[in-house]
């Protein structure tokens, strides 16, 4: 079974930098590929960007320039380098992690991804 535990949130001002982590427990972590969603209360999980296994990434039209996904296979881990934060930025940010390559197209749709981590909150100040 896979286990996903997020890190590196926190309270930040605006304009400020964050750079979340996911740790991934499981075997085979060369064989999944990866991703990082938001949520607000009240609204839908959004996804941010998803990595394959080889690197490629994929990002939401809204965070591309501002958000980097990148990944450690060494290490298991992965990484949401956020920059020029926005009060509206502030959410609980998820990783995923998914094994059927067919879902990776459904991305940026939370059915692109089987396991879910529990979450680290973000919050950015003005």
């Amino acid at each position: 079974q896979v286990q996903l535990v997020e890190s590196g949130g926190g309270s930040v001002q605006a304009g400020g930098s964050l750079r979340l982590s996911c740790a991934f427990y499981g075997q085979a972590y060369w064989n999944y590929y990866m991703g990082w969603y938001r949520q607000v209360p009240g609204k839908e999980r959004e996804g941010l960007a998803a990595i394959d296994s080889d690197d490629s990434t994929r990002y939401a039209d809204s965070v591309k320039g501002r958000f980097a996904i990148s990944r450690d296979s060494t290490k298991k881990l992965l990484y949401l380098q956020i920059n020029s934060l926005k009060p509206e930025d502030s959410a609980m940010f998820y990783c995923a992690a998914g094994s059927a390559r067919w879902r990776l197209q459904l991305f940026p749709s939370e059915e692109a991804f089987e396991y879910w981590g529990p979450g680290t909150q973000v919050t950015v100040s003005s």
